[in-house]
């Protein structure tokens, strides 16, 4: 089968890997989640890749297990303006809540990292789930799933008339004259809504993309509504290639409605073990497996699962009366994904702990880099994903590998390109610099 365009390839960038145990590994630094060397390396191993972009995700809070797991966690779009100046086109893709912020703050934020990095900003949109976050921002509990999702639609809409309250030719900067800037292509907010009012302009100047690229992550019903809306990439998570080519096919409809479905790029989470050859890649894999905290990771699931741990015994299977996705107010998708899997495969909590340890879920595939490379190819050309968010069990062991030894098989199958071509985020992913929505009718 023939496609037309290449693979999108994202490298998203967690602690010292993918894997929970991976920080217990001989070569791993467990401290690294907080030195900048260490993501500088990161950044341009992706970028020797031609890697799309990297990503960073985040929740403002300390997440669960501070005894088990390393939980240094930098500010985003702060990490991302440091690697911006080390790097030349990889994009900086970095998650910002919806829930947690304010759009001008936001917008301001991820402008400037537009500005600061050559146009290279794309925002990772969530509604971010789960009560230790409420708790952080004077909160008692977190707002509903429904609530959040209408918060974040108009979140998203004020941001965007925020990135557009320039004109790109706003500055004049006429020496001769003394006049700076052109007022009348200005555009302030002036917007009042349900959750926000928001009156003046930005104090950013329109950023090199128009917009930062905007990519979003959430599986459920509202999730996918939200992406069909507005994002340009969508980051989702499919154990199996018929589930994916299901997700594919919907998300590719839903975003018909809206704008040309070509022009946003869907990239399941891909996990590759990478080794000399099949056995020596499922032997690093059974290395991490095994150094996997079982009564930690039973304590997780639990808290995914909103049970108590101890209705999760190890060696038996999920208890059949779990709450419903309707009953969950957060990581409804995430949910439905963990149950499906256990109760299709009938893995006992055990088994299934295991296989969430490094993947979460995500598809893994441990191999040499040619197996790697051809389930790359067969999910892309039978329509199930449009390049791939690659994440690695443990860094920097794992992208290196990818970048040394699958990038180049992909290069040679014509999957992957040779070189950057364009200067921007939105060049790399084939999405057009966005029109103001405020045309001033003056002359250009």
């Amino acid at each position: 089968m023939t496609r037309p365009g290449q693979l999108h390839l994202n490298a998203f960038l967690m602690d010292v890997g993918h894997h929970e145990a991976a920080w217990r590994l001989p070569e791993s630094d467990p401290r690294a989640g907080s030195k900048l060397a260490y993501f500088k390396e990161l950044a341009r191993t992706a970028e020797r890749g031609l890697f799309d972009s990297l990503f960073i995700a985040d929740i403002p809070a300390l997440w669960m297990g501070f005894g088990q797991r390393p939980q240094a966690h930098l500010e985003p779009t702060i990490l991302l303006t440091a690697l911006a100046a080390v790097t030349e086109s990889i994009g900086l893709i970095a998650t910002a809540s919806t829930t947690y912020n304010d759009p001008y703050n936001l917008a301001r934020r991820f402008a400037s990292l537009d500005h600061v990095s050559g146009g290279r900003a794309g925002w990772n949109i969530v509604t971010t789930a789960g009560r230790e976050v409420a708790r952080n921002f004077s909160l008692s509990d977190q707002p509903d799933h429904a609530e959040r999702y209408a918060r974040a639609r108009e979140f998203v809409d004020v941001t965007l008339k925020l990135w557009d309250s320039w004109e790109d030719e706003a500055v004049l900067a006429d020496k001769s004259t003394g006049v700076w800037g052109d007022e009348r292509r200005l555009h302030p907010a002036r917007h009042s809504g349900q959750y926000f009012s928001v009156q003046g302009a930005l104090d950013v100047p329109r950023s090199p993309q128009g917009y930062p690229l905007l990519v979003q992550a959430g599986s459920s019903e509202d999730g996918k509504a939200l992406a069909a809306r507005y994002a340009e990439a969508v980051f989702t998570a499919h154990p199996q290639l018929a589930i994916a080519q299901a997700f594919y096919a919907d998300m590719k409809q839903r975003i018909g409605a809206f704008r040309d479905p070509a022009q946003v790029s869907i990239l399941p989470g891909f996990v590759p073990v990478i080794g000399g050859s099949e056995r020596e890649a499922k032997a690093k894999q059974l290395e991490l497996d095994q150094l996997v905290n079982p009564e930690y990771a039973r304590s997780h699931l639990a808290r995914l699962l909103r049970v108590e741990p101890e209705r999760l015994q190890l060696d038996a299977e999920l208890p059949h009366d779990l709450p419903s996705e309707a009953q969950i107010q957060g990581g409804k998708s995430r949910f439905s994904l963990v149950v499906e899997l256990a109760r299709r495969e009938r893995l006992t909590v055990r088994q299934l702990v295991v296989r969430l340890g490094g993947g979460r879920g995500h598809h893994t595939v441990a191999g040499t880099p040619e197996q790697v490379a051809d389930v790359m190819q067969a999910w892309w050309e039978s329509g199930a994903a449009d390049g791939f968010n690659v994440m690695p069990l443990a860094l920097p062991s794992g992208l290196h590998d990818f970048v040394e030894h699958v990038v180049p098989l992909l290069q040679r199958r014509g999957l992957f390109r040779s070189q950057y071509t364009g200067q921007t985020l939105r060049d790399h992913y084939g999405v057009p610099k966005p029109e103001n929505q405020y045309p001033s009718g003056l002359p250009h």
